[in-house]
């Protein structure tokens, strides 16, 4: 939009399309309505349902507090828009501005917002993920099938991958006193996302609250009876595990296969966008008509050495999709960035886990509060020689204060006096991240390089 007179037609007069209809889809959509966009509005969606909220379908669904179909996520206002629920996009022509449907259909747009997120990764060989009793889950329908296996009490649960996902399943599991196996490919858990020193911590935890948790080792197949339902699974190990349900958390995939021939800089760490959420082609140059947001987009973030980071959180798809939706109707000047601090939680055998800043990114770790040995604690994590992020064990108190550093790029370690600072957080120690040249379960947030059009990468299927 070259200047205000365009960007006030815009709003009057434009047509806008979101294809992707859950938490980032629906935010943004909101956020054009409040900013006064009167034009026309379609909201595409591959699942049949309303925008629902996915963080209780591993928590609260699985312990059957809440029906998988209640998590409907709450309206801020009308949105007089046109939904296309139940068809999914599989093109897009940015010559003609057209989204192709499932159906055959082509919907026009002026202005297109591409918010379709992640799906769960599947166990590699499909015969045997198609086997009764082998599960995903990342929507509501894959919560409601596994909420109504675990009700009839199955002999062994076997979940295939401890990030936070797969963590989350297994506290539910035993809190419903299921017999639950938990294998892991690194040395501990959650060890993608917060490396082996706090990874300990969370093995230790599920060790304690009965879980059967086997790290270093990976799964090899599974094996079902002549009616096509599991009846074991074989380890690296050699051992055989008598199962009747598995739980495939091996991470998630980023829904960009319809965009292949579009010409968007697009692959499987996400579509590559601006600061400010424009799409980028794969010339690396920037459009003007297609912003990305939520768990799809990667894009550059100056506190982090403007590395495009991908992240799977649902703080960062509102506030992306809230400036996603501020720029696709203001002029240049008007536009701002998205600048949002990552932040994360999950709760999980009694305990509340929250972050907030860039993990993965650390070379080094102190314990500045509390004490690992308690689980009650606050890790800070340093690159280069500032504070990067910080992750709490019960302590989630002190992580805006942590947030504070960050943004202003305190160094590391953090100098202050607290009354809960042990002798063990007063030297720094490595976090203990694995190899980040190999595959690993559970981050949430992901260092995606510099180029957004960067062809150089080799994609190898995630394994147990």
């Amino acid at each position: 939009m070259p200047d205000n007179g365009s960007a006030r037609a815009f709003r009057r007069n434009g047509r806008v399309v979101v294809v992707g209809a859950s938490l980032a889809g629906l935010r943004a959509a909101e956020t054009l309505r409040e900013k006064g966009f009167t034009g026309s509005l379609t909201m595409i969606g591959d699942e049949p349902h309303d925008p629902y909220d996915r963080p209780p379908l591993s928590k609260q669904v699985l312990l059957g507090r809440i029906p998988a179909d209640g998590t409907a996520l709450p309206r801020r206002r009308a949105l007089d828009a046109q939904w296309r629920l139940g068809v999914a996009a599989t093109g897009l022509d940015l010559t003609e501005k057209k989204v192709r449907l499932a159906d055959g259909e082509e919907i026009p747009f002026d202005r297109l917002l591409i918010a379709t997120g992640t799906r769960a990764r599947p166990w590699v060989r499909e015969t045997e993920a198609g086997l009764d009793g082998v599960f995903v889950l990342r929507t509501s329908d894959d919560a409601a099938k596994l909420n109504r296996r675990l009700a009839a009490r199955p002999r062994r649960v076997l979940i295939v991958g401890a990030g936070f996902t797969g963590s989350e399943i297994a506290s539910a599991c035993r809190e419903r006193a299921l017999d639950v196996t938990v294998i892991e490919r690194g040395p501990a858990p959650l060890v993608g996302a917060l490396g082996g020193v706090i990874g300990s911590v969370a093995a230790q935890l599920q060790r304690e609250h009965g879980v059967d948790l086997r790290c270093g080792i990976t799964l090899t197949s599974l094996e079902g009876d002549l009616t096509g339902r599991l009846r074991c699974a074989h380890l690296s190990d050699g051992t055989t595990l008598d199962t009747d349900v598995a739980v495939i958390a091996l991470g998630a995939m980023r829904n960009t296969e319809w965009l292949a021939g579009s010409g968007l800089a697009a692959g499987p760490r996400g579509i590559a966008c601006d600061a400010g959420c424009r799409a980028f082609d794969i010339h690396g140059i920037v459009t003007d008509d297609v912003f990305v947001a939520g768990d799809v987009a990667r894009s550059p973030h100056p506190l982090f050495g403007y590395q495009f980071l991908s992240l799977e959180h649902w703080g960062n798809a509102v506030a992306q999709a809230e400036v996603a939706a501020h720029n696709i109707v203001s002029s240049g000047p008007e536009r701002r960035p998205h600048l949002w601090v990552p932040a994360f939680w999950s709760a999980q055998f009694g305990v509340n886990i929250k972050s907030v800043g860039v993990p993965p990114m650390g070379d080094e770790l102190v314990v500045a509060q509390g004490a690992l040995a308690e689980r009650r604690f606050v890790a800070a994590y340093g690159f280069q020689g500032r504070v990067i992020a910080a992750v709490s064990f019960d302590h989630a108190r002190w992580l805006d204060f942590y947030r504070r550093m960050i943004e202003s790029a305190t160094p590391f370690p953090p100098d202050f006096a607290t009354v809960d600072r042990r002798p063990e957080g007063l030297r720094p120690i490595s976090p203990d991240f694995p190899d980040p040249a190999l595959p690993s379960h559970g981050p949430t947030v992901t260092l995606s390089g510099y180029s957004p059009s960067d062809q150089r990468l080799t994609f190898v299927p995630a394994r147990a």
